[in-house]
């Protein structure tokens, strides 16, 4: 029953369906809830077949009961570990060197006279 399951659970289930927005997995002889697919790994996932069949076992998180419409939402992702990058850390990360003047942040007022020249200089060639 849907009543036996509460938010912020990690249970064991097993995938007995697959569609492009998601998985549906069992988590007991009466009760399948579903994973979305931006909840079956961390980052982009385009086609859910590459991490997941019919079949598997899975460990998932409940992230919502609802018990009115008897529909239970799971997470895998919510079970793993996030990933451990250069860009996630900016601990790791030493500041970026700026190796020219027109890198970084300028104002629009301060790039309009640059733009402007440049588009004359391209008339001119043009017209050559």
């Amino acid at each position: 029953m849907i009543d036996n399951f509460e938010t912020g659970q990690i249970l064991e289930g097993k995938v007995t369906g697959i569609q492009s927005y998601g998985a549906f997995v069992a988590l007991d002889e009466e009760t399948q809830g579903l994973v979305h697919i931006s909840e079956v790994t961390h980052g982009f996932v385009k086609d859910i077949n590459d991490y997941l069949a019919v079949g598997n076992d899975v460990k998932v998180k409940i992230l919502n009961v609802d018990a009115e419409n008897n529909k239970v939402s799971l997470s895998i992702r919510a079970t793993q570990e996030p990933p451990k990058s250069p860009e996630n850390n900016q601990n790791n990360r030493a500041p970026k060197q700026q190796d020219d003047a027109n890198s970084g942040f300028n104002t629009l007022k301060d790039k309009l006279d640059e733009w402007i020249k440049q588009s004359e200089e391209r008339e001119g060639n043009f017209k050559k």
